[in-house]
């Protein structure tokens, strides 16, 4: 669990809901070293940003996701992913090869609930959205994974995945389950 800034109490919090024997804070690259999968959790992008490459965490994360280490990021950390955000100049890591728009659904005072069908599970899942991003452009080995009014609301390349939306903050665990399933890297 990336833990620079953000929400990622709730995210280590629903981790153990959904069976992780053991949740790590990730602040440093050593820290980094010790996981084998990551989250990096909503907050400020801008700022994780900038601290990310005070602290050398942008070029740890990127070797590990080349070595193939799954990464999750939930709003802010979609945007971190992304190659670029639309409009700004920005510190992403490119690691989803997408085109992301900031604050895509309004300010805080618009944040919403809906539910929506996710690709790969069943039932459709409740998503809360904070002053959500979208993927507004994707390279050619994107999948979308989910969609709100034909608007991308979640994407996965390889290993990483990114939703602009915030399901640390529903019951349901079936997305932090599905990482920790995936195989360590």
């Amino acid at each position: 669990m990336l833990a620079v800034q953000g929400d990622f109490e709730a995210h280590a919090q629903a981790l153990r809901e959904a069976g992780a024997a053991d949740v790590r804070l990730v602040r440093t690259p050593e820290d980094l070293g010790q996981v084998d999968r990551l989250i990096i959790p909503g907050g400020e992008s801008t700022t994780v940003g900038l601290l990310m490459t005070r602290y050398g965490l942008d070029e740890a994360l990127k070797a590990r996701a080349k070595q193939g280490m799954p990464i999750w990021g939930t709003c802010m950390g979609m945007i971190l992913l992304s190659r670029a955000v639309e409009g700004r100049e920005q510190a992403t890591l490119g690691l989803l090869d997408i085109l992301v728009r900031r604050n895509a659904f309004g300010a805080q005072v618009h944040s919403f609930e809906q539910e929506m069908d996710f690709d790969g599970l069943e039932e459709p899942v409740t998503a809360v959205f904070i002053r959500a991003p979208e993927a507004v452009e994707l390279g050619p080995g994107v999948q979308v994974r989910a969609q709100v009014d034909g608007r991308i609301v979640a994407v996965e390349q390889g290993r990483i995945l990114g939703t602009s939306f915030h399901p640390e903050l529903t019951s349901d665990r079936r997305l932090h389950r599905r990482l920790l399933e995936q195989p360590g890297g």
